[in-house]
């Protein structure tokens, strides 16, 4: 199995080159590291690469969103401040920001019942999609189940659909009721529902006619949002705090920034970003060195060809972001976390799916929807870890022992929670 991860493929790469063909079973796998081919890929053939029409956009909901990552951050620094001159495990802790902003911005307000279900579903599905599944290679064997992940898979899609349908039906309730006040993502996507009464055209004169989905459209896009929203964020910001509690100095460097740009009587706001320059490059960085998701999957529609080699139709393509991105020919020093990198000359580094080095939200019609809120996210989150704490590692441990591992999965996350010591560093009451 490790020859398939993230890393592994990269060590195949080295070998083989930045376009190979793998077989095993019965799949046809193509595995991309070259920039050159990606951008073939991904946009000279991109209708050929993606199976999943493109979703019609939604976004009534995204001042609510934005509003969202804001009182969720707050409620992280609360959170820290309760713990301060004590270990703290920041890596649950941003794990619990992340599920609360998916479940805020896109549900509306959940119980505390409706949290634990979501973050139980959540964690049993990324075990179920990290497992090897022998049937994903050799198709005619997956009635035995030799793995067990047919009847985990079972049970947890049940789990999902009854928590899932239950949204939709109080989100369809209110519709009837007339009592939709302030809207999250999902009254949005009730909008397009083909039997949702009372509208046809929307607020902003849009017609909904043409624009219907279906009850298993919306399921798909909470879906998509449920794991797309919680585990991308909560694995790139706690990779964001690891590199920098190792790196002292770029650590220094990104307080010293906000001292001077925010002053160290009162938070951050949003409005203090835009001037956050070296902040932006620690964002950067980190997402050059750990994507949000390592491994971009992609299935051609039809048989094409591709830097000269034929690939069929359902084949599965996978481009491995995270090796593009410690590619010494782009990136001198490329395991080194350096944020310079991106400042000066490289500051317009395209990070939205243009430049083909460096592609942590992916890249063409099935590219992250939700990019530019997700970098909000990371920056607003990080800016206020950053600027309302100093940090310090638990028992003496020197930043070399912190754990770097990973897990092999979406979205490659810590295999250890990171834990350190928060303590306080305005001159104002943080609430």
């Amino acid at each position: 199995m490790e020859h398939f991860t993230h890393r592994g493929l990269a060590k195949l790469a080295k070998l083989h080159g930045g376009f190979f063909h793998l077989r095993i079973g019965f799949a046809n796998i193509f595995v991309v590291s070259s920039p050159e081919t990606v951008r073939e890929i991904l946009h000279q053939q991109d209708s050929r690469f993606s199976h999943r029409p493109v979703t019609a956009a939604m976004n009534r909901g995204r001042d609510l969103s934005w509003r969202t990552v804001r009182t969720e951050v707050d409620d992280l620094i609360k959170s820290l401040e309760e713990k301060k001159g004590t270990v703290a495990n920041v890596g649950e802790l941003i794990f619990k920001l992340a599920t609360n902003m998916t479940l805020r911005a896109a549900f509306g307000s959940r119980s505390q019942e409706d949290e634990t279900e979501f973050v139980a579903i959540i964690r049993e599905l990324s075990g179920i999609f990290l497992a090897f599944n022998v049937a994903d290679f050799v198709p005619f064997v997956g009635w035995l189940d030799i793995n067990g992940i047919n009847k985990r898979m079972k049970k947890a899609r049940r789990a999902l659909d009854v928590f899932i349908d239950r949204i939709i039906d109080e989100h369809v309730a209110k519709w009837r009721n007339g009592d939709v006040l302030a809207a999250d993502m999902v009254d949005d996507m009730i909008a397009y529902l083909a039997d949702t009464p009372g509208r046809d055209t929307r607020e902003d004169g849009v017609e909904l006619k043409d624009l219907r989905l279906t009850r298993d459209n919306i399921k798909g896009l909470i879906m998509d949002i449920m794991f797309g929203g919680t585990e991308t964020a909560a694995s790139t910001l706690e990779w964001a705090m690891l590199e920098l509690l190792r790196s002292p100095g770029e650590l220094k460097q990104a307080q010293d920034e906000l001292a001077g740009v925010v002053g160290l009587h009162r938070k951050v706001d949003e409005r203090d970003l835009e001037q956050l320059l070296y902040l932006r490059c620690v964002c950067k960085e980190v997402l050059r060195l750990h994507p949000p998701l390592p491994l971009l999957l992609r299935e051609p529609l039809q048989d094409c060809t591709v830097s000269g080699h034929v690939v069929p139709r359902k084949s599965r393509v996978w481009i491995n972001v995270w090796a593009m991105g410690r590619d010494e020919k782009h990136w001198p020093d490329a395991e080194a976390f350096r944020p310079s990198r991106f400042a000066g000359e490289s500051a317009d580094v395209d990070f939205r799916g243009g430049d083909f080095r460096y592609l942590p939200f992916g890249s063409g019609r099935r590219s992250c929807p939700g990019m530019q809120l997700g970098m909000y996210a990371l920056e607003l989150g990080l800016a206020n870890l950053l600027h309302c704490f100093d940090w310090s590692l638990p028992d003496g441990m020197k930043p070399s022992e912190l754990d770097t591992d990973d897990v092999f999965g979406l979205t490659a996350p810590k295999a250890v929670r990171l834990t350190a010591v928060p303590w306080p560093r305005l001159s104002c009451p943080l609430f």
